[in-house]
């Protein structure tokens, strides 16, 4: 059996889609894949355990732990509807000290596949793995944002929403103290800046299937030239193909997204489906829907409410 840790950071208003994120990773589990969960919340906060359990229940290969985290970044720069709660993944090597390496995740994720083989991944001496940001890297405002940042070079900047972190190694050079001192400026992306800060020249890149974000399919193949700066254009079209889908922008639950039918998807097979929430999300944008091409509608009309996942 192999054991892979990974850590979740939310608070109770993200609950619902935590859980869809959490039922797509078990969904696309190997038989012999057990995954550790870790979620890491406030203490000042109640996290419905009950809905969440309602979701780990239907698989065996499964545990959840509950980790509260303390004050550290009550007083956090905070911009974009981003809670303080996306500052708990810095503390993960301290929260988690059993494993040596944890993955990290946003509850904003659909997993498509199973997890053991990228985190059996050697680090090779770095503090984190993860997937270069092509939102930032590739457009005149992320560029610009990039020189802003102490260290950081243009094409390397990573998204945080996908990491595998190594924290034997953090915890070996205390990393959090470096972490939570950078932490305390107002970067524009908060968390993802600290660490594109902090572990500049330290960070393993991932393969783009690990974490596809929306910017991603949004200009798909037809700028292919420009994502092969980042990567080749093989491993693009892989991603594209069977990747982890990032909702890093607009949100599924809330209103149209590239790919928001994939999610709804997944949100029909889980235990915390209710048909009331799922049908009047679509029938509130039938507007919307009726200005998409023909062929792209049949293909929603059938994912949404005929055929379930893989």
């Amino acid at each position: 059996m192999n054991t892979v840790p990974i850590a979740f950071c939310f608070d109770r208003r993200i609950t619902l889609p935590a859980c869809v994120t959490i039922y797509s990773l078990l969904k696309n589990a190997n038989s012999n894949t057990f995954y550790d969960i870790f979620i890491l919340h406030s203490y000042k906060e109640h996290i419905d355990k009950a809905l969440i359990t309602s979701v780990s229940s239907l698989f065996e290969h499964c545990r959840i732990n509950y980790r509260e985290v303390d004050d550290t970044f009550d007083k956090a720069f905070e911009i974009r509807d981003i809670t303080v709660a996306a500052y708990y993944r810095l503390l993960i090597p301290e929260l988690i000290p059993e494993y040596n390496k944890v993955i990290y995740a946003d509850v904003d994720i659909i997993f498509r596949m199973d997890l053991s083989e990228v985190y059996s991944l050697n680090l090779k001496g770095n503090y984190i793995a993860a997937v270069k940001d092509p939102g930032i890297n590739l457009t005149n405002d992320g560029i610009n944002h990039i020189k802003t940042l102490p260290g950081v070079k243009s094409g390397h900047y990573i998204n945080s929403g996908f990491l595998i972190i190594n924290s034997a190694l953090m915890r070996q050079d205390n990393l959090a103290e470096k972490l939570k001192t950078t932490a305390l400026h107002k970067w524009r992306f908060q968390d993802q800046d600290t660490l594109n800060i902090v572990c500049s020249e330290r960070i393993y890149e991932l393969a783009p299937k690990y974490n596809m974000m929306d910017y991603s399919y949004m200009f798909g193949l037809k700028e292919l030239d420009k994502w092969e700066t980042l990567y080749s254009a093989l491993a693009f079209k892989e991603g594209l193909k069977e990747g982890n889908i990032h909702y890093n922008g607009h949100k599924p639950w809330k209103k149209w997204s590239v790919n928001f039918d994939i999610w709804w998807e997944y949100y029909r097979m889980s235990p915390i489906y209710n048909e009331s929430y799922y049908f009047d999300f679509y029938y509130s944008r039938l507007n919307e829907l009726d200005q998409l091409p023909l062929l792209k509608r049949i293909k929603i009309l059938v994912r949404y409410f005929i055929y379930p996942p893989k």
